[in-house]
């Protein structure tokens, strides 16, 4: 599942989309005329995002109506802080460490230089 996401989120226009349908829901035609792609490529990207679970689509007569889910949004935000902390704790670790080291380091021996 979190594959699938990250593989959804990482290109641009995949992303716009998910915006967009975030606040309104639209067409999968109207999507594609905001692109410079053709209708088949939109297409695509719909159902990248759609097997991420990022959006949904339904029907109205011929239309595809497609809308983002906000709350598989806010679970990826919520992995990502998750993320954030871990690395922000190894990098506090790292700045600790190296505070504790400095000015500690012994000066190499004369014998030590010399080698």
């Amino acid at each position: 599942m979190i594959d699938r996401l990250f593989h959804a989120l990482a290109d641009p226009t995949r992303r716009d989309i998910v915006r967009l349908v975030l606040h309104t829901e639209h067409s999968v035609s109207a999507l594609a005329e905001r692109y410079p792609m053709s209708f088949a490529a939109v297409q695509k990207h719909v159902a990248v995002l759609e097997r991420a679970d990022l959006v949904r689509k339904r029907r109205r007569g011929r239309e595809q109506l497609v809308r983002g889910d906000i709350d598989v949004v806010r679970s990826v935000n919520q992995l990502l802080d998750q993320y954030e902390a871990v690395w922000r704790s190894r990098v506090d670790q790292m700045d600790r460490i190296l505070a504790d080291g400095e000015g500690t380091t012994p000066k190499p021996s004369k014998k030590e230089r010399q080698r």
